[in-house]
């Protein structure tokens, strides 16, 4: 079903807002993908904060013109779905596990930070922890230290405790 000119003005400007809020822009090849096995992977995205679209690649091109994300104007060929996010590993973790279990879904690249990433650069940046992991992982090396000087100065301060009462059990006892 092709679409009128308003209709094809109205995908343009979703597909340039959702890119103007975006960190990443994950494209996969979809083809023998089942309807429910895409609706699932809807469900999935949706939940971690994705947005997936099947744009016509033409429309895509068009949107993404002014953006960071024009770079990756050359792979967008064939049947795509295209996954945004905003948070800058969401789209890759989201696709990229999909993928692992469901062999038509074909990682073809993406674009982060203005750079072309290729199937293999899609998987590692699905690879690295999520914002809030790596943020708790930076709280827990930074207290780490300030809990093992608190273990320290307890143990030295229970020590001194035991040699204080020593001498004044040796004095009751005498």
């Amino acid at each position: 079903m092709s679409l009128n000119r308003s209709e094809k003005e109205a995908v343009i400007s979703e597909v340039t807002s959702l890119a103007a809020k975006a960190q990443t822009l994950v494209l996969a090849q979809y083809r023998g993908m089942t309807v429910a096995s895409l609706d699932k992977l809807r469900v999935t995205a949706r939940s971690n904060g994705v947005s997936l679209r099947v744009l016509k690649n033409t429309l895509a091109r068009r949107a993404m013109a002014g953006s960071s994300f024009a770079v990756g104007a050359e792979q967008m060929s064939g049947p795509l779905i295209y996954g945004f996010s905003e948070d800058a590993v969401a789209a890759a973790k989201v696709v990229a596990e999909f993928a692992k279990t469901n062999d038509k879904l074909v990682i073809r690249g993406g674009v982060y930070g203005g750079k072309v990433l290729d199937a293999e650069g899609v998987k590692q940046l699905a690879s690295i922890p999520s914002k809030e992991v790596l943020l708790a992982q930076l709280c827990g090396l930074l207290m780490s230290p300030i809990a093992r000087t608190a273990l320290v100065l307890s143990a030295l301060a229970a020590k001194r405790d035991e040699d204080a009462a020593e001498p004044a059990a040796e004095a009751v006892a005498a």
